[in-house]
């Protein structure tokens, strides 16, 4: 079983695409035929082809899509022949036929050579200009990003830092509160027995006789 690739197309998928669908037009087959085929060569769903087809690789091929129209009438035009003239006659006549064709469609075997050649080279250069242009704008996005993210990552060095510092006094101050927090304890404790021992001491007063007296 191929496996459905999800990735993006290739300049040689859609030259692939290409080349056997145009097989296709001017063998007289259909373009489904045409999209199974180069689904089953390139790992994709036949259904994933059409839409590359019609969507983006159709337009660059419109000359070589007439040139292969009027080869599969050609090519028709020759079978009819070969059923009611049979093979002798359709031999004989086959430049016959030809010419007929290309007369019929007010065309000449020259004119349809060069004019779809420079027309799908003219159609060729533009979707080069196109991509030359898009790649320059990828490239400048490309740029911004990478400028963007500089940025982001000296931001993020300094935000860094910050929190260190910060984190380094918390622990400080930390500190510092929980040694005063213990000499207050301390200083706390040493009153409370200096009191126990101001009350512990006996007191002593003289009578009228002149002799002392405990006081309780």
């Amino acid at each position: 079983m191929t496996a459905v690739r999800q990735d993006a197309w290739s300049t040689e998928d859609d030259l692939i695409l290409a080349e056997v669908t145009l097989r296709h037009i001017r063998e007289g087959s259909t373009q489904l035929a045409a999209f199974e085929e180069v689904g089953e060569k390139i790992g994709r769903t036949s259904a994933a082809c059409g839409f590359r087809w019609n969507s983006c690789v159709r337009k660059r091929y419109d000359a070589a899509i007439g040139i292969a129209k009027a080869q599969r009438q050609k090519r028709n035009y020759l079978k009819k022949q070969n059923v009611f003239a049979g093979p002798q006659v359709a031999s004989f006549t086959a430049d016959d036929v030809q010419e007929d064709v290309l007369k019929s469609e007010h065309i000449s075997e020259e004119t349809l050579s060069v004019d779809a050649v420079i027309r799908f080279l003219r159609q060729w250069k533009g979707t080069i200009q196109e991509t030359h242009k898009q790649i320059k704008m990828l490239e400048k996005e490309l740029r911004d990003k990478d400028e963007e993210l500089a940025l982001l990552r000296n931001e993020k060095e300094k935000l860094s830092k910050e929190v260190n510092e910060v984190q380094t006094d918390y622990r400080v101050v930390n500190d510092d509160y929980k040694a005063l927090i213990q000499i207050m304890d301390r200083a706390r404790r040493l009153a409370f027995l200096a009191e126990e021992e101001d009350e512990q001491k006996s007191r002593f007063k003289m009578d009228a006789n002149g002799n002392l007296e405990r006081i309780e």
